[in-house]
């Protein structure tokens, strides 16, 4: 069991770093480094629905694995769309936001699927 005790652990810090480096990256993109507007933007409000599930990833639930996986895809699409849309700076920002929700899906599902390797059958 301590073997793979380990894995489980480094898959919940890289997605709970992941999330968090989704908030700081949404605040400031939309903040300081490049807003919509000068002087900062309401859409760094998109950082909100990210400290939901901040929570349940602290306190290893899976249920928040689990669905976590599915709603960084409204992120990525986000970070897709303005990669192609948007001119520098925040076009490079928007590459950051995929890669970090890359990161923090593969990191939900290896914690998802390696806590379901290590239950009894």
């Amino acid at each position: 069991m301590q073997a793979a005790a380990k894995p489980i652990q480094i898959t919940r810090w890289v997605a709970v770093g992941s999330v968090l480096g989704l908030i700081l990256l949404s605040l400031s993109w939309e903040l300081f480094l490049a807003p919509l507007h000068p002087g900062g933007s309401w859409l760094a409000l998109k950082a909100l629905p990210l400290c939901i599930p901040l929570a349940g990833l602290l306190k290893n639930r899976m249920y928040t694995y689990r669905w976590v996986s599915l709603v960084v895809w409204l992120y990525f699409t986000e970070g897709v769309v303005r990669a192609y849309g948007d001119r520098p700076p925040s076009n490079y920002l928007a590459m950051v936001e995929i890669v970090l929700c890359l990161l923090l899906f593969s990191a939900c599902a290896m914690h998802v699927r390696l806590r379901f390797k290590g239950l009894p059958a």
